[in-house]
């Protein structure tokens, strides 16, 4: 079968690292979280369809493959089966670092991927919480950066939660500078999976990671097993099923900001419970919130330390959220909209902006801040 490649581009780099191994784990299975046979379809993807407002508009589903399908340029969708690697990930000690991330990846699944590396840069994000109209919820989240490749990964585990997860691909490299080259399918999709920065499980547990800029990061060092920021997401999709055992599970690792950055996450679940965990010299604080920008909530020395930016774009959500307690999907959409970048008039972009509907496990992409079209995607299909 003829794979369809995605082109990784050269930009300039925060930190490159790389390893190689040997071929084991990347299997084909069926996921045993899948209830009752329900897993969404693989085969060719079809035409999205474009929707301009409500949960009332009629709305086709994309459907995806394990070959990585382009949607258009810049937004792509893989489906993945199988062993997934984590629970080896896990039992072996983890990784407090992006390199021991590659290398683990590269000794036990993706096989010979020489060059392969993690690298990144400073974003901005906005998450927000709200009861939606049918009495679930929605969690909604921009990813700002500079233009970039964004990939959605739906991961049926043979051990684990089925998901969506988001990836920026230009994190994902193989080879450095001007010696980039073209990622297979297969290595593509295995690196992606420790590589999200944002997801919604089936049990309805979303999480995002949101920077914050500040010269601090986090590196917890106590006998915990380790874990880094994105292998952590990959860790709550895969494992909680709510805003409590997410706490809880992060508490059992020491965490270790992917990249020297400082981030706290935003996690939401299906019964509205919506927290944001940030390490303040090392130490986790939780605070609930339904909103989370770039700037820290916890209280004390750090309280608001971040961009003035963030502030503006959290009163903005703030302020939706007090004029609109519960939302449809139109109205969420426009939230996600007011505050996207190009409010600003910053050379960077909202990447993608997604609405996770945590009851009927769906997923609506808007890239690039086209918000008069989307991609959706059902978790199972009915």
């Amino acid at each position: 079968m003829v794979k369809t490649r995605l082109w990784i581009g050269v930009f300039v780099s925060v930190l490159c690292l790389s390893g190689c191994g040997d071929h084991s784990a990347f299997g084909d299975g069926q996921s045993e979280m899948a209830k009752d046979g329900q897993t969404a379809s693989a085969g060719e993807t079809q035409e999205n369809q474009k929707t301009q407002g409500g949960t009332q508009d009629p709305v086709a589903y994309v459907r995806i493959s394990s070959t990585v399908e382009e949607l258009e340029s810049g937004f792509s969708a893989v489906r993945f089966e199988g062993e997934d690697g984590l629970e080896n990930f896990l039992h072996q000690g983890g990784a407090e670092s992006d390199r021991e991330v590659l290398q683990f990846l590269t000794e036990t699944i993706v096989g010979s991927a020489e060059g392969l590396s993690f690298e990144g840069g400073a974003f901005g994000c906005s998450t927000i919480s709200v009861e939606n109209t049918e009495g679930g919820y929605y969690f909604g989240r921009n990813f700002d950066w500079n233009k970039c490749d964004a990939m959605m990964v739906a991961s049926y585990p043979s051990d684990g939660y089925a998901s969506f997860s988001t990836v920026n691909v230009d994190f994902v490299r193989q080879g450095t500078g001007f010696a980039s080259r073209f990622l297979s399918d297969e290595v593509l999709t295995a690196a992606a999976l420790y590589a999200p920065l944002d997801g919604m499980n089936e049990k309805g547990l979303c999480v995002s990671v949101n920077m914050i800029q500040d010269n601090d990061t986090i590196s917890q060092n106590t006998e915990k097993p380790d874990i880094t920021t994105t292998t952590a997401i990959r860790l709550l999709l895969n494992r909680a099923a709510d805003a409590d055992e997410a706490v809880e599970l992060l508490g059992q690792y020491d965490f270790h900001a992917s990249m020297g950055y400082m981030v706290h996450l935003a996690i939401a679940d299906s019964t509205g419970r919506s927290v944001a965990v940030e390490y303040i010299n090392n130490e986790m604080k939780v605070i609930e919130t339904p909103i989370l920008t770039n700037f820290y909530l916890s209280e004390g020395e750090k309280n608001g330390i971040g961009t003035s930016q963030s502030h503006t774009r959290f009163e903005i959500l703030e302020q939706t959220l007090e004029e609109s307690a519960t939302m449809d999907s139109g109205q969420m959409r426009d939230a996600l909209s007011s505050v996207s970048k190009g409010n600003f008039g910053e050379f960077e972009s909202t990447e993608w902006s997604v609405v996770f509907d945590q009851s009927a496990l769906t997923a609506e992409y808007y890239h690039r801040e086209d918000y008069g079209s989307s991609y959706a995607f059902t978790l199972f299909d009915n």
